[in-house]
């Protein structure tokens, strides 16, 4: 083991000390500690850093991946002053994509379209028009309904136990009574194929065993374009845009009622389990609609006071 790859292991084992995951992390600096192993290199300097960042991949990846290699730059400096800290912005970052927001028709088509899927003897259409509804219904990200253990589920209760989150974060997530009787259905007609691997994850294929990310994905994208959400050459709405069109019509929801925003975002943050409560302002800013409603309150909170 090289000394650069001794000091990735302590960095990491410090991260998840801190509570993080850090797995994506992890990947991209084994790949970056094995090019600088290739290169002879146990020094990080500007130039390899960038070489690295900027030679893989899209260019949309281009600032994360050198942000995640700066960020392990300055830890080594620490110890090792020779290492160079790359400087923030030498890889121009890409916009944020806007979100799509789905209409109550489309999410009903899209899942409609789901429980039509062939052949109506199997669970796997059931499978996945409780998948979507549940995803459109609690803003859970796909890869969090996924891995949903039978044991997270209490229907009794109405309560989902969300583990393994994307920031290394547990969080408890009710459900209405319609989604648990909705639920409840699906765990019927799970259970009498007999499944196996009974006690493991709530969504399973046919025979039991866990879906996977990119199977979703497929049948999504087939589903979309039957639809006319996706146009043929790729492209359009994403799964992950049912959690952004959850979060947007919770906050206009909250807007239209009168309801104070301001201080009811840290529960939609807590809620949707981001890690910090900018991300969810983001939202205000990405739906035109929920930016009028932003500033007509500003306007009118300004007027009481001059």
């Amino acid at each position: 083991m090289t000394p650069l790859r001794a000091a990735l292991d302590r960095y990491v084992n410090m991260q998840r000390g801190f509570g993080y995951k850090f797995t994506s992390a992890e990947h991209l600096l084994i790949d970056f500690v094995a090019f600088m192993d290739a290169q002879g290199e146990a020094i990080i300097t500007n130039k390899l850093a960038i070489d690295w960042a900027t030679g893989a991949a899209g260019p949309a990846s281009w600032p994360s991946r050198l942000g995640t290699v700066r960020s392990f730059a300055r830890h080594l400096s620490c110890t090792e002053p020779r290492t160079d800290i790359p400087p923030a912005g030498i890889v121009r970052s890409t916009p944020r994509p806007a979100p799509y927001i789905y209409t109550e028709l489309e999410i009903a088509g899209l899942l409609d379209a789901m429980r039509a899927l062939t052949p109506a003897t199997r669970l796997r259409r059931w499978t996945y028009h409780y998948l979507f509804g549940l995803l459109a219904v609690t803003g859970l990200r796909v890869g969090e309904a996924l891995r949903l253990k039978r044991d997270d589920v209490d229907l009794d209760t109405g309560i989902l136990t969300i583990r393994e989150t994307k920031f290394g974060k547990s969080r408890i997530v009710p459900i209405s009574p319609s989604t648990v009787a909705a639920l409840n259905d699906y765990v019927t007609r799970r259970n009498a194929r007999r499944c196996r691997s009974a006690g493991l994850h709530f969504f399973t294929g046919e025979h039991g065993g866990q879906l996977y990310h990119q199977n979703i994905h497929l049948v999504f994208c087939a589903v979309s374009r039957q639809l006319g959400l996706r146009p043929g050459s790729g492209g359009g709405p994403r799964i992950h845009d049912l959690r952004h069109s959850f979060a947007v019509n919770m906050l206009l929801r909250w807007y239209r009622a009168g309801e104070d925003v301001e201080q009811l975002l840290p529960v939609l943050s807590t809620y949707l389990g981001h890690s910090h409560t900018r991300d969810t302002y983001w939202y205000l800013s990405a739906c035109p609609e929920l930016m009028e409603h932003a500033v007509h309150r500003l306007e009118t909170r300004w007027e009481g006071v001059s």
